[in-house]
């Protein structure tokens, strides 16, 4: 794409369309000189100027352009300066100028939401629903002095659905399909084939903004005409109505804004009571006298007679369970019942659903991919898990995962809405502070955690074959760490649930008086994970099982292009009893799902595995929306310290280890090794030797080495990383080229005259790329200024004999871990985190 005819651009606008169009066109080589958006609104940059400032693009925040007709003067100079050849208008509130809209070579470009020329205006979505239209779209036109008047550029339409709302229309196909089609204008004004088609006026209408006083609904018309006034009037200003009668509504808006479900108004929430047959009556009748036999110093059983308030103990519990099953026909109850339902009253009902299976949870529908691989039967659930449910997103798009061994496509995954997003909080949110979850106490949670990890080992050699398919992981790591660790992690931390303790404080007493302070560690509530592509599953385990080993609920992102394992763990979850809500699963993309749940009120802590670019933005959402707490797992630049009196053998095949462990993909992959330069060239020559043994291939096959790199545009991304070292004078000792065979194989690589000022001596791979550079002879402070000059501090690793030597140098490295005479071990035992800019807060 870089070779094509580019642009300098100019936009102008906001909003989340606004980011996603400026971020196309930067990535199609466009090159964005300066972003004109709106002022920071309650301390919150937009999204567009967030994006912008992020990638050092120049952005103007002006409240407006011109005063009394006429624009104002140093608006117009900092427009000038950034010397655009085109505006592009993707979503822009304020009123431009024409001297501006006209000044540059190719003027100026809008987007507007309907098929012109019709429903000109502001509120075109909700007149194209209002008009009941059969057809949506949008067009991209050249801008004039008119209200959306100017020549056509180009046009896309789609078909009207009978439930489609605002929202759905927008996120469905207004806002994918015209961010592409944003980009696409632009390329064609590049390359000199942009059409520009003269509107018509005489199909030409034009609507205003409507007001709660025009949107009363006026019940005088056919129903679709009736659900095209209510949809197309959406939340704002919302069609209303005076009820006099009964009417169909699912939900209701009170005068102080307060919405609630309409089934809801009437009963307020309770339970309806249940009618008993004549033979529930005399169960009813035998559960009484075995609670008068119990409450004794009880003269009658009332409906209103409450178990414990009346003196019965943990004791008395058992007995009533026990009694029970005895007396009516080997009922079976749990405790637990006992405990939800103490008044006599309460306690009936639920025997009474309980005998009639209706207290059962509905029985879990998952709509499978299955695929016949690795000798075996693979069923993947590829939909949002929200509340307990697989649910389709609910704008329904969905998006292609790949398989990286061939480049093909495994399955549609749901791509999560905003909407998903906040049904899935809600959802945590309920079930942490009304739930089953929140009444439990940690003994039994630990024990749906002990029942997880099981579920996770019964069900290994299926899990470990959809990590190698969805994430080139070769099978037998994916079985030994993808895997394996994940049903460790579980273990370990279930056996915690009942042990995290506080403590007494002695203190001053305030006489006469005595006190007694304490501490309580409690859960923080809904907690929010994003995770990395690179163990998709074991990134989940440990950071999910801590959270949920203390009582909180959560809702889990998955990397985009590595969903499949999370989505068999949210089965596999449900089948060990987790309660519905306590864990939610939403596929798809950081920029929507990801940043909701950074922003997201009801959220009180974000756990994050990434790139420190994007471990800030998330660290500036989380604190401004409601200083949620934040744990960051970010980039790294490991130094690996190789000294002459290693045990060379170890140190070769540990350092391989260091670099090509899980293709390179590894947060604490040894990003450069230092290599004392009496045994530096040994040391290369027998790196090479080895790499030469390794055997690239597929995944799947027990005997291969090295898989594929996770998706085509990460092993892009290593190929320019490649040619970067070359260029700026590195040797390219072996490697550095894709692998000639379909998917995305890399072939091992090694560089060495690695120079402190390259690129490749300070910037992360993330890929098998083994960085060396050599040190002089002896010189242990000055290689240890040379492995500390730099801004991560994820891990280091040092290989010597010399015990003293060890002990100097990993005091001296700053990183969260140093690895001595070994690499890449981790326990889940053993916090992992970083310092510096490789984040704070620890894993497990």
């Amino acid at each position: 794409v870089y070779f094509k005819n580019k642009l300098k651009v100019a936009l102008i606008g906001q909003s989340l369309f606004g980011q996603e169009v400026y971020s196309h066109l930067c990535k199609e080589g466009h090159r964005v000189v300066g972003v004109f958006t709106v002022p920071d609104k309650d301390g919150k940059a937009d999204p567009l100027a967030l994006a912008a400032e992020k990638n050092g693009t120049p952005v103007f925040k002006f409240p407006r352009w011109r005063v009394k007709g006429k624009t104002i003067k140093e608006v117009a100079e900092a427009y000038r300066s950034v010397g655009a050849e085109l505006n592009v208008l993707p979503f822009c509130t304020q009123f431009i100028p024409m001297d501006v809209i006209d000044s540059p070579k190719h003027g100026s470009i809008i987007y507007h939401p309907s098929i012109l020329p019709r429903h000109r205006g502001a509120s075109a979505i909700n007149w194209t629903l209002i008009m009941g239209d059969k057809k949506a779209g949008f067009s991209v036109f050249w801008a004039d002095d008119g209200l959306d008047t100017g020549p056509v550029l180009l046009q896309r339409s789609c078909d009207v659905e009978p439930n489609d709302t605002v929202d759905a229309l927008y996120n469905r196909f207004l806002f994918p399909e015209g961010i592409k089609a944003m980009v696409e204008a632009v390329q064609l004004i590049a390359d000199g084939k942009a059409a520009r088609m003269p509107q018509s006026e005489e199909a030409a209408t034009y609507e205003g903004i409507q007001k709660k006083e025009n949107a009363e609904i006026s019940w005088d018309q056919s129903a679709e005409a009736l659900h095209n006034w209510i949809r197309g009037h959406d939340k704002v200003p919302g069609a209303w109505t005076e009820i006099n009668g009964q009417l169909m509504v699912r939900n209701l808006q009170f005068e102080d804004g307060k919405m609630i479900p309409a089934s809801q108004y009437f009963s307020a929430g309770e339970t309806s009571v249940v009618e008993l047959t004549a033979e529930e009556v005399k169960v009813a009748e035998a559960i009484k006298a075995i609670w008068a036999g119990i409450l004794s110093n009880v003269p009658v059983i009332e409906d209103s007679t409450d178990f414990f308030k009346s003196g019965a103990s943990s004791m008395d519990v058992v007995r009533l369970v026990e009694e029970i099953r005895q007396k009516c026909g080997g009922l079976q109850l749990q405790n637990e019942d006992v405990y939800m339902a103490t008044k006599f009253e309460d306690f009936i009902q639920k025997v009474v659903r309980k005998l009639r299976g209706e207290d059962q949870e509905a029985e879990l529908v998952v709509d499978y991919v299955s695929k016949e691989v690795n000798e075996m039967t693979v069923k993947m659930p590829y939909q949002c898990f929200i509340n307990g449910q697989f649910t389709d997103a609910d704008d329904g798009q969905t998006y292609d995962t790949i398989n990286p061994t061939d480049g093909s496509t495994i399955c549609k995954v749901s791509y999560a809405s905003l909407v998903d997003v906040d049904k899935a909080v809600a959802a945590a949110k309920d079930a942490f502070e009304n739930g089953e979850w929140g009444r439990m106490n940690a003994r039994e949670r630990g024990i749906l955690m002990y029942r997880l990890a099981d579920l996770l080992e019964e069900n290994q050699e299926e899990l470990a074959t959809i990590e190698a398919l969805d994430s080139g992981a070769v099978y037998t790591l994916a079985l030994k760490t993808h895997i394996g660790m994940s049903v460790q992690t579980f273990r370990y931390f279930a056996g915690w649930c009942d042990k995290i303790q506080g403590s007494t404080i002695p203190i001053n007493q305030a006489r006469p008086n005595r006190n007694l302070t304490f501490t309580r560690k409690e859960p923080l509530g809904v907690c929010a994970i994003i995770i990395p592509w690179n163990y998709p599953l074991m990134m989940l385990a440990w950071k999910s099982a801590a959270c949920l080993a203390a009582g909180n609920t959560l809702v889990l992102k998955p990397a985009q292009v590595t969903p499949l394992t999370a989505l068999k763990f949210a089965e596999l979850s449900v089948k060990a009893g987790f309660p519905k809500g306590v864990i939610n699963i939403i596929p798809g993309s950081g920029g929507i799902a990801g940043q909701r749940l950074s922003e997201h009120p009801d959220i009180r802590k974000l756990g994050f595995t990434g790139s420190t670019l994007i471990g800030k933005q998330i660290m500036k959402s989380c604190a401004m929306s409601n200083l949620k707490k934040v744990s960051l797992e970010l980039g790294g630049k490991s130094p690996l310290i190789i000294f002459s009196d290693c045990e060379l053998d170890k140190a070769v095949r540990m350092g391989m280890g260091a670099v090509f462990f899980n293709k390179g993909e590894n947060c604490i992959a040894a990003g450069r090794l230092f290599v004392e330069e009496s045994i530096h060239d040994e040391f290369v020559t027998r790196v090479v030797e080895e790499i030469k043994k390794m055997k690239i291939g597929d995944p799947l096959d027990r005997s291969t080495d090295h898989g594929p790199q996770n998706h085509k545009a990460h092993l892009e991304k290593l190929l320019q990383y490649c040619e970067a070292g070359v260029k700026e004078g590195a040797t390219l000792v072996y490697g550095g080229r894709q692998v000639q065979r379909p998917g995305f194989f890399m072939e091992p690589t090694v560089f060495t005259d690695v120079e402190d000022h390259m690129y490749l001596a300070k910037e992360e791979s993330f890929g098998p790329i083994m960085v060396i550079s050599k040190f002089q002879n002896g010189d242990i402070d000055g290689v240890l200024q040379r492995a500390n000059n730099t801004e991560y501090g994820l891990a280091s690793g040092v290989f010597t004999r010399d015990i003293n030597k060890a002990m100097y140098v990993s005091e001296k490295l700053e990183a969260g871990t140093v690895f001595i005479n070994t690499y890449n071990k981790t326990d889940v035992a053993a916090p992992f985190g970083g310092v510096k800019q490789s984040g704070f807060g620890k894993d497990l």
